[in-house]
Parts: structure tokens; sequence; C-alpha cells
């Protein structure tokens, strides 16, 4: 990596990094000067000590309900994001992909998606609870339909907007229905592909939570329910970071992958 490139990330991080630390030493000095609600809203210090007895315990015999259980439950969480995440991308993608080029699949299965699209994640939760019952294939059910919709809806419209001229140049070449999907559909849809799966990812996250809260007994969700029943507010804003946090890696692995596969549009823009 040449030294302007690391330049501008690092310029770049000092730039993305100046809000957030702006917003939290506001925060410190509005509850160091008693401007916050006492037990309420924690300050900055008090979060951080309750993520780090979180995180690595508080040495000795504690109490707490939560020393040490961080790693744990964002693993649990992590693990039904993948699960549910992934069943999304094998259904939405090849789905999408049929839906955008086909005239009689659009006709038969873009109604019933845009029908069942707005119905909220939380509405599925009864539903979900009733037909897997208190386990994680509910909570994997509830992540796969968050995050199927807007990868089944950003494929078929990178599908549709293919270039027609591409198309025809193919099939001047003698490329069949099957070369003709693998070759020039989906390599032309997949900027739009790789926007649904980012979109997909958040509301993924978002739904894990949700599940966790009612549906299973570990994980983030869960941990950030019962920290709000008992009152502690720090676990809970350290719960919170700690979601915005995966959330925001898991984002960029995406857009790593993206940049690698979509080199040609870096290519393009030089």
């Amino acid at each position: 990596m040449s030294l302007p490139s690391v330049q501008r990330g690092g310029r770049r991080a000092v730039l993305a990094l100046i809000l957030p630390v702006a917003c939290i030493a506001l925060w410190q000095w509005l509850g160091s000067y008693g401007f916050l609600v006492e037990g309420v809203i924690p300050t900055p210090f008090k979060v951080a000590e309750a993520w780090k007895v979180w995180a690595f315990g508080a040495g000795g015999f504690t109490l707490n309900p939560y020393s040490g259980t961080w790693w744990s439950n964002l693993v649990f969480s992590t693990q039904r994001v993948g699960q549910g995440y992934l069943l999304a991308i094998l259904v939405g993608v090849p789905m999408g992909v049929l839906i955008g080029w086909s005239r009689i699949a659009a006709q038969l299965v873009d109604p019933s998606i845009q029908w069942l699209r707005p119905i909220p994640i939380t509405a599925w939760l009864p539903f979900s609870i009733a037909l897997f019952g208190i386990k994680d294939f509910g909570a994997i059910f509830l992540i796969t339909l968050g995050a199927f919709y807007p990868i089944v809806v950003n494929t078929t419209q990178g599908a549709r907007d293919v270039d027609k001229n591409l198309v025809r140049a193919a099939l001047m070449m003698g490329a069949g229905s099957g070369q003709l999907l693998r070759r020039v559909i989906l390599p032309a849809a997949l900027p739009s592909v790789f926007t649904g799966l980012r979109i997909g990812l958040g509301i993924a996250w978002t739904a894990v939570i949700v599940a966790e809260m009612v549906a299973v007994k570990s994980g983030l969700g869960y941990v950030l329910w019962d920290a709000y029943y008992v009152g502690r507010m720090d676990v809970v804003i350290a719960d919170m970071v700690s979601i915005g946090l995966m959330g925001y890696l898991s984002d960029r692995l995406v857009v790593f992958v993206e940049g690698r596969v979509l080199t040609w549009r870096r290519l393009q823009s030089h």
C-alpha cells in the first residue's frame, strides 16, 4: 500500500472519529454537571466500566449476572445473523435475478413479495413463536425474512436494468439462456445486489435484537431487554454500542468483498 493511500485512510479515520468523540465529550460533560437524569442516562465512564465488567468479569465472587458474558452473547447473536443472512442470500439473489429477467416469474412471484414486504418483523413474532417455539430457528426465521426483502428487491432492479445492448451482443455470439444469466445478467446486476446485501445486513442485525428480546434466551437482544428490566441502563447502552459496532464491522466486510468482486467499477472510475 502506497504512502498516499495510507495518508488518505488516516485522514478518513480522523474525520470519522470527530463527531463521535465530540458527542461522547458533551455527554460526559452533561453528566458531570448534573444535566442528565441519574439512573436513566449514565455517563460514558459508567458505561465503559459496565462494559469492562460485562466483557472481562469483575474478578472473584460476584452477584453480577452479566459479569464476563459479553463474548458468549456476542457469538450467539453473530451466529444467528450469519445463518439467517446466508439463507436470505441463497433465496433472495436467485429469486431476484429470475423476477428481474423473466416476465412470467415477475407476474407470478413479485406481487406476493410486494404484498408481504410491508409487514414489519415485529408482526411476525407471534407466528414465529407459535411455529418454532422459544428456539434459535425462530430467530433465524425472522432474520432471514428481514434480510430477504431488500436483497430480492435490489437484485430484481439490477437484473431489470441490464444494458440491452449487452444482452443482444451475447445472443448474437450464441449464448444460451443459462450462459446469458451467468455471464451477463448476474454480473451486470451485482452493484444492485451488493446494495441489497448491505441494506439486508443492517435489517438482519435489527431483526436479531427483536427476536432475542422475545423468542430466545441468549444473545445481545436478550441481555438488552433483561438489563432494561432490572434497571441496568449502563449495560443497556453498552449493549447498544456493541450492536452498532458489530453492524458497522459486518457492513465493512461486505464493502470489502464488493470492492474485490467489482474491481472493474474502480477501474472504470479512473
